[in-house]
């Protein structure tokens, strides 16, 4: 369907693809990985519309291959007041409409010929999208997605999760040869979250899906296409067994590379000594000896092994730790309200202590992010600080805390920081590459413009931090990153989050909302709603465990430590066998 030939593809300030290749066959659901910011939504903006960009290689297209899109900016639109039904099957109603006025047309002309052509035209495009069954096909996408009962819902009334799963299912019934989804997993919750894995392993055609969430690669994908570093590996199977052997490979690469690496200083060395040494006592045999030294220098580069494929950027997030108040109550929220056209929450009310680390759960559209916005602007009377603390916000509509139209330089000098020197080193601490100054926020990865945030956010003084899924968009050693800078962070933080493991690595307790009420859970009884309601406790314990050895042999490789490594290596194959 789509075959990719030594593609490569630059911004002016950044080169993405370096004559990447790879194939997209009839059928197959990739997941396409790989760090933020390295040119994931790119490539597949170029995919829905190669004509407006210049690239190098070729890209192979079949001219008869239909491509849906689901963005990773779920946005409802001027369509908000149709109901689900409406929106979802909006195309089969316009062409059963247009059929059923040709045919009204056809009673009364006299020219039937083109009205006959029309008619077959309409009719074709109508049963290319499965016409005749689409009312049945609807009904059980939405029973596969759980949301029957949302059939006569207005869009309007959809949280963004729900209008996430119901924008997947309009494409869905579309009938596309390859469907591109973009992050469509970020800020579903629990439920949603399975919705979403059930709808992609019954769609029978080809997907393409931007993804760093752990439980959709583990069961929803037999394709891998990973772009790290303007390369692109493709490999056919599951990304676990995909991971695990990225991490025997890389232990090996690395290994070679950090020899050819020694060898090569060490030659350069001598280099260095024979040069002084000729110029400083002439003699014909040293002048031989440098030359020959030097000719074995250039066969070790041209058969130095290559570097491996993952280069590990974990940024190194560090938050403020100087503004620690005494224990006392940070927050107190007080009967305390939220509604728009009908009540979210009535009456809640609960406090947070200077030091709690709190996440705060529930179903797609109860509340949350409302809550926490209303708890940061402050301007309720029903909603009252301690003395001393000051909040600082990181959001999931990132216009609310950063200016679009801005450069990155221009944000962060908005934001108090005096010299470029300061914010190229703030950026690097955040595995941002420098070359980012000079972009408008606006075309940031979502990834980036979140890691931008929390630059921020660690720039600041604030004792209190309000944070509203911090970890969509991110990357796996990003969002580790983030879990170790919460868990050592000496202030208070309400956190919004659907993701089991960024709860359970670095929160103290649950908020959860249910039925327009709030109520605080214990870890233990988070743990066992989650095990009995959406996730199997095995299932989630050993991808914990797995996580955190692929995460020590990261590090491993990072102080170059191969034997560590090798070792830890051998500890994760049993679990990927159970896996």
């Amino acid at each position: 369907m789509i075959k990719v030939d030594k593609l490569s593809y630059s911004f002016p300030q950044k080169n993405l693809y370096n004559k990447i290749s790879f194939t997209i066959e009839e059928g197959q659901h990739c997941a396409f990985i790989g760090v933020s910011g390295s040119g994931k939504s790119t490539l597949a903006d170029i995919f829905m519309d190669p004509e407006s960009y210049m690239f190098d290689g070729k890209l192979d297209i079949d001219p008869h291959c239909r491509i849906g899109y689901v963005s990773q900016f779920a946005q409802i639109d001027s369509a908000d007041e149709m109901t689900v039904f409406q929106y979802i099957g909006d195309e089969c109603i316009k062409l059963q409409s247009e059929l059923s006025s040709i045919c009204s047309e056809m009673e009364t002309s006299s020219d039937i010929e083109p009205l006959l052509e029309k008619y077959q035209e309409t009719l074709d495009a109508f049963d290319a999208i499965g016409g005749d069954s689409f009312e049945s096909i609807i009904e059980k996408k939405l029973n596969t997605a759980n949301l029957t009962k949302h059939r006569n819902l207005k869009i309007s009334e959809l949280s963004g999760g729900e209008f996430k799963l119901v924008q997947v299912i309009k494409e869905m019934l579309n009938s596309p040869d390859l469907m591109i989804m973009d992050e469509p997993d970020v800020f579903l919750d629990f439920e949603n979250l399975n919705s979403l894995k059930n709808l992609i392993n019954s769609h029978k055609g080809a997907l393409l899906v931007i993804t760093h969430n752990r439980y959709l690669l583990n069961h929803c994908f037999n394709k891998i296409l990973h772009l790290e570093n303007m390369e692109l590996q493709e490999f056919d199977g599951r990304y676990i067994d995909y991971n695990f052997s990225l991490l025997e490979n890389k232990i090996e690469l690395q290994e070679l590379a950090h020899g050819d690496t020694e060898e090569l200083a060490r030659n350069e060395a001598l280099i260095d000594r024979l040069r002084t040494e000729a110029t400083e006592i002439i003699d014909a045999s040293r002048g031989r000896t440098l030359k020959a030294r030097v000719r074995l220098h250039e066969r070790l580069e041209a058969r130095r092994i290559k570097a491996p494929f993952v280069y590990i950027k974990q940024p190194n997030i560090r938050l403020n730790t100087d503004n620690k108040v005494e224990e006392t109550v940070a927050l107190k929220v007080e009967n305390h309200s939220v509604a728009f056209d009908e009540t979210l929450l009535d009456n809640i009310s609960f406090e947070i202590n200077s030091g709690d680390k709190v996440a705060l759960i529930g179903a797609n559209g109860t509340g949350k992010t409302t809550l926490l916005r209303d708890i940061f602007e402050n301007s309720c009377d029903s909603i009252s600080f301690g003395e001393n603390i000051e909040t600082a916000c990181l959001s999931q509509l990132k216009n609310e805390t950063l200016i679009e139209s801005n450069t990155v330089m221009e944000e962060f000098f908005d934001f108090g920081f005096k010299s470029s020197e300061d914010i190229i080193s703030c950026l690097s601490e955040h595995a941002l590459e420098e070359e980012l100054v000079s972009q408008k926020i606006s075309s940031l990865s979502g990834g980036e413009k979140n890691m931008i945030q929390l630059a921020k956010l660690s720039s600041s003084n604030a004792n209190m931090l309000l944070l509203d899924e911090p970890t969509s968009h991110l990357d796996t050693y990003s969002q580790i990153a983030l879990e170790e800078a919460i868990s050592n962070y000496n202030g208070a933080v309400l956190m919004v989050s659907h993701d089991f493991y960024s709860i359970i690595n670095c929160m103290d307790y649950v908020l959860i909302i249910e039925d327009k009420n709030i109520r605080k859970m214990s870890m233990r009884k988070f743990r066992k709603m989650i095990y009995d309601n959406h996730f199997d406790k095995n299932y989630l314990e050993l991808e914990q465990k797995k996580k955190e050895l692929e995460t020590r042999v990261a590090l491993a490789l990072k102080d170059n430590d191969f034997e560590l490594a090798r070792t830890v290596c051998e500890e994760l194959e049993p679990l990927i066998k159970i896996f």
